[in-house]
C-alpha cells in the first residue's frame, strides 16, 4: 500500500513540474515573439541607409560582438555569405590582440551589443574609427557609448529578458538575430539574388541538387526505347520490357514524337480481351504526352510527375524524343 501511494505522489509531482515547464516554455516564446513584433516599430532611416551603404561599398561587411553576441554575429555572417554579400566574424576581444588587421577602411563593421557598453566594445570603438570603416551599431540600448559613436543605429531594444532573472541574454539575442536576418535579406532582394545564385553557393546536399541539378544530368543514363507508330504488340512489350522503364515513346513516319505507351496502358488493353493480333502502337498511346526539356531543373520534373501521378518523363527536344527520367532516377538523388 506504500509503495503504491509513493508511485502516485511521484507520478502527480512529475505532472506539476510538466505543466510548470509547459508553462514557462510557453513565457518565453511568447516574451520573443513580442519583442521580434517590436522590432518593426524600430526601422528607421538608419537601417535603410544601411542596406544602401552597404550594396554602394566595395569592402566587406565585418561583424563583431563578444559573449552570446559574438555567436550571433557568427549566425549573421553565414546568413550574408549565402545570400550574396560578402561578410567576415571577428570576435571584438581578439580584435584588440590583433585581429583588428582584417579589418579595411573601405568596410563596414555592425557591432552587436546589448548594453553597448562592455569594456572590449569601449576599447574597439575608437580603433574601428581610425582605421577608416564605417560603424554600424546593432543594439539594445540607443543611448549606449557604441550608438553615441556609430554611424549608423539598427535598434534592438527589448524589454526584458525571458530568463526569470532578467540577466541571461535570451530576447536580446533573439531580436539582434531577427534583425540581422532582416538586413541580409533586403540585401539579397535589393540584389536580385536568384535560385540559380543561390545554388552557386549551397552546391552540397538535398538542397543543393533541388537548385543546381537539371534533368541533363540525368537523363543520358537511361535507355530510350521508342517504336514506330506502326509497331505491332510484340515489338512494344520488347521495346518496354528490353529498356526498363515502364515505357516507351512512339514516333510517327518523320520519327517525331506523338505518343507514350506505358505497361498500364498494356494491362489495361489486356483486360479488355480484345483481339490483339492487329493491333499497332498508335491504337492504344496515349497521344500529346507529357515532356520535359532537358536544361530544365530535377526538381520541376519531380514536380510534374507528382502532380500528373506518372513515374516518367520523355525527354523532347524540338519534337524528337532523345531520352527519359524516370521518377527512381531523381529519388536516388536525393531530392524529396
Amino acid at each position: 500500500m506504500f509503495i503504491f501511494t509513493a508511485k502516485i505522489k511521484r507520478s502527480l509531482h512529475i505532472l506539476k513540474i510538466a505543466k510548470n515547464i509547459k508553462y514557462t516554455a510557453k513565457e518565453v516564446l511568447l516574451n520573443e515573439a513580442k519583442a521580434v513584433e517590436k522590432l518593426v516599430d524600430y526601422l528607421n532611416e538608419d537601417f535603410e541607409l544601411c542596406v544602401a551603404e552597404i550594396l554602394a561599398s566595395n569592402g566587406r561587411v565585418v561583424v563583431t560582438g563578444v559573449g552570446k553576441s559574438a555567436i550571433i554575429a557568427s549566425k549573421i555572417v553565414a546568413t550574408f555569405n549565402s545570400t550574396g554579400t560578402p561578410a567576415l566574424f571577428m570576435h571584438a576581444a581578439d580584435a584588440i590582440h590583433g585581429d583588428l588587421g582584417m579589418v579595411q577602411d573601405n568596410d563596414l563593421v555592425i557591432c552587436i551589443s546589448k548594453s553597448g557598453n562592455t569594456p572590449e566594445v569601449k576599447v574597439l570603438v575608437p580603433l574601428l574609427k581610425r582605421t577608416g570603416a564605417r560603424l554600424i551599431a546593432l543594439v539594445s540600448n540607443t543611448h549606449s557609448f557604441l550608438a553615441e559613436h556609430a554611424d549608423f543605429v539598427l535598434n534592438a531594444t527589448v524589454d526584458s529578458e525571458a530568463c526569470p532573472n532578467n540577466l541571461a541574454p535570451t530576447t536580446s539575442t533573439t531580436a539582434h538575430l531577427a534583425l540581422g536576418d532582416a538586413l541580409a535579406i533586403c540585401l539579397l532582394k535589393a540584389r536580385g539574388f536568384s535560385d540559380e545564385d543561390f545554388a552557386r553557393y549551397h552546391p552540397g546536399g538535398a538542397l543543393g541538387k533541388k537548385l543546381y541539378l537539371k534533368v541533363n544530368d540525368i537523363y543520358p543514363g537511361n535507355q530510350v526505347p521508342v517504336v514506330q507508330h506502326d509497331a505491332p504488340i510484340k515489338d512494344i512489350i520488347i521495346e518496354i520490357s528490353g529498356k526498363r522503364l515502364g515505357a516507351t515513346a512512339v514516333v510517327g513516319p518523320d520519327t517525331k514524337l506523338i505518343g507514350i505507351i506505358t505497361d498500364g496502358d498494356l494491362r489495361r488493353m489486356l483486360e479488355k480481351n480484345i483481339e490483339i493480333g492487329n493491333i499497332q502502337a498508335s491504337d492504344i498511346m496515349t497521344q500529346n504526352p507529357v515532356t520535359i526539356d532537358k536544361n530544365a531543373y530535377a526538381i520541376r520534373a519531380l514536380n510534374i510527375m507528382q502532380n500528373k501521378n506518372i513515374t516518367q518523363l520523355i525527354v523532347e527536344e524540338q519534337g524528337s524524343v532523345i531520352g527519359f527520367i524516370h521518377l527512381h532516377d531523381i529519388l536516388k538523388e536525393g531530392i524529396v
